[in-house]
């Protein structure tokens, strides 16, 4: 039986709640995939494959199970009635990863108790993002809205403040969101220049009488972070030998990544601070991903060489220096990309504008980074460099169904997303702003009617 898009739209419709919501979160979740859904006619971008005019592309089970070109047939499965949805023409893109982000871990920032970034202490890599962020938040929808998708959730606060997270923008638990839940855990590598990064207790300097800012603290806090890896080395290296030895859930945290298993993520943005990091990780053979990365492209040859990827924290960002060009953020992605270095693009500020990830990477590409690669650096790339390249950030069979169908490229403000899939679930993209703009155009609609 074949619906077109408007029908699906009109259903959705039909079915919403007749009274006004405060707010997407208090909306069912979407149910899960019951039957294939096969979208045809449709602009594929695939991301690794091209761009397919005319395509078509079937999944089930929240699985991509064929994407094919223009005039190929559907292998579909007998006995079981697909949902069509002829697109007429719209375009199908992976879901947006937005790389790196605080999205489900706040709530209101000047409410203590809704913030959930920062764990007391500040060497804690046994803390996990997706056990403490909210899968009720009022920002997911807002960010699934515009095609953001996936997301890898950072803790914040002290040198080590745990382990970041890759969820998906739909469930009803935490379980439900989380892809990966230990995608890696956080360090926040101090600078010389301004000393530690991360909280300070207030009555430490006066205690010791020590200044912790500067060369010295710097030079102390980076003392801290490397004794926390050996001490978890010699801690793995001793249960190895001997499986009686207590466990320590400090140390077991860092245990992937003395693996190799996931990358160490160095928050730092200065050229020395990125120096010193990446040295720091290759002396203790650790995968380094840098987050932030301003000066990246100062120091392109030695990110190349130790095949360490940036996570570039915003592109809509002023010059970090008084001398620099006025588009100095504009263009570092494309600089970065002629030197080789890979790289994907997050947003680089408050949760809430995780929305504008795609208007990140198209002020890129209008500073000079080749389109496609834009597009990648917020789809392909962003999964890869996260650890989920496998199952997101492209149209592929075997990959996950999260997508989108839009209007347009998401490039473009004007586009409008008119339908998402999660792991094959239809989405519903109503959200908290959408419903103030229904409730006060019904408002404006009463006052014509007097």
């Amino acid at each position: 039986m074949e619906r077109s898009t408007a029908w699906i739209l009109a259903g959705a419709a039909a079915g919403a709640l007749s009274g006004l919501l405060p707010a997407q979160d208090l909306l069912a979740k979407a149910p899960p995939q019951s039957q294939p859904v096969l979208l045809r006619n449709a602009v594929l971008h695939t991301i690794d494959g091209g761009v397919v005019l005319g395509g078509s592309l079937w999944f089930e089970a929240g699985e991509i199970k064929q994407v094919l070109p223009a005039g190929s047939a559907p292998s579909l499965p007998p006995g079981r009635e697909p949902l069509v949805l002829d697109l007429g023409g719209k375009h199908v893109f992976p879901g947006l990863v937005s790389a790196c982000t605080t999205l489900g871990l706040v709530e209101i920032g000047a409410v203590r108790p809704t913030n959930d970034l920062d764990e007391v202490g500040d060497l804690t890599p046994e803390a996990i993002a997706a056990v403490a962020l909210n899968p009720d938040t009022t920002a997911i929808p807002v960010a699934r809205s515009n095609g953001v998708l996936t997301a890898a959730v950072f803790p914040s606060g002290g040198l080590l403040p745990g382990r970041a997270s890759v969820i998906r923008l739909d469930g009803w638990t935490n379980a439900d969101l989380t892809v990966r839940a230990g995608a890696g855990p956080v360090v926040a590598w101090p600078s010389d220049a301004a000393g530690r990064r991360g909280r300070r207790p207030p009555d430490r300097g006066a205690e010791t009488g020590e200044d912790e800012r500067g060369e010295r603290g710097a030079k102390k806090a980076r003392q801290r972070i490397d004794d926390a890896f050996a001490a978890a080395r010699a801690w793995l290296d001793a249960r190895t030998a001997d499986p009686e030895v207590p466990l320590d859930v400090r140390h077991e945290a860092l245990i992937d990544a003395l693996r190799g298993e996931v990358p160490v993520f160095l928050l730092a943005d200065d050229l020395e601070q990125i120096e010193s990091a990446v040295r720091w990780a290759s002396s203790r053979q650790l995968r380094a991903v840098v987050v932030g990365g301003r000066d990246a492209a100062q120091c392109a040859d030695l990110l190349r060489e130790r095949r360490v990827p940036v996570i570039l924290q915003g592109v809509h960002r002023l010059p970090r220096r008084d001398d620099s060009a006025y588009d100095e953020p504009f263009t570092l992605p494309a600089r970065l990309a002629a030197l080789g270095v890979s790289f994907c693009i997050a947003t680089g500020s408050d949760f809430s504008n995780d929305r504008n990830l795609p208007y990140h990477a198209a002020t890129a590409a209008a500073f000079g980074l080749d389109r496609n690669r834009a597009l990648a650096a917020i789809t392909r790339d962003a999964a890869e460099i996260l650890g989920v390249g496998d199952r997101l950030g492209s149209l592929a069979a075997g990959k996950e169904a999260t997508l989108f169908v839009a209007t347009g490229h998401p490039f473009e403000l004007t586009t409008q997303i008119e339908l998402a899939f999660v792991q094959g679930r239809q989405v519903d993209l109503r959200n908290k702003q959408t419903e103030l703009a229904r409730k006060y155009r019904e408002r404006y609609r009463q006052l014509r009617e007097r």
